[in-house]
Formats: C-alpha cells, structure tokens, sequence
C-alpha cells in the first residue's frame, strides 16, 4: 500500500470514530484547520472542517496550522503502531511544528 493510501486510511479511521463518538464530533466541529505532513519525498495536506477531513491532496499547504516533518518509514511505524508518537518525538524521528494546543489536539484525534 503506497504512503497516501495509508494516510488515506487513518482519515477513513478518523471519520468513522468521528460518526461513533457525537461527544468528540461536537468538542472540535468549530475547529477549522490546516495539516501539513512533509515527508522529504513527498508531502501531503489535510483539511479539518466540521468534524471532517474535507480535503486531502499531494501538496504542501503555504499556511499550515500544523507541519509535521518526518520520513514515510517513521509515518508508516506511527500508523501501525511500531514506533509510538513520544518516542518519534524524544529520538527526533518526527518533529513538529505549530500551536501546542493544536499538538494536543491532534493527539486527541488519533
């Protein structure tokens, strides 16, 4: 499975939880942001909207509200669950860039 179509699955994750749990969709339904995940080879943007990841494509956004900067092996072990987020973060495999309320918040969400 190529990288996006990982990322792709973690959003169809996201939106599943989202219809599963009405308490967490209303908490960040007001929340308007703007993900990138820069991964060196390739970089992705992601869209959050009414409790929705609305736009997902192969670009860099020019105004993130979050970046993450990582390599597609570290993202894969994230996603799989191989490598957990605050080890990445402590070793330097992923670094992260923006607001620590909107650090929180992603965390929150997956």
């Amino acid at each position: 499975m190529s990288m996006q179509q990982e990322i792709q699955a973690v959003i169809d994750r996201f939106h599943r939880k989202m219809e599963k749990d009405p308490e967490l969709k209303k908490e960040i339904a007001h929340l308007e942001k703007v993900f990138n995940l820069d991964l060196g080879t390739e970089g992705y943007t992601l869209k959050l909207k009414d409790s929705r990841i609305y736009e997902f494509n192969d670009t860099l956004d020019e105004n993130p509200d979050v970046t993450v900067i990582t390599t597609p092996e570290n993202l894969q072990g994230l996603i799989d669950g191989s490598l957990r987020p605050m080890r990445a973060y402590v070793l330097k495999k992923i670094q992260v860039k923006g607001k620590i309320d909107d650090l929180l918040f992603l965390k929150k969400l997956f």
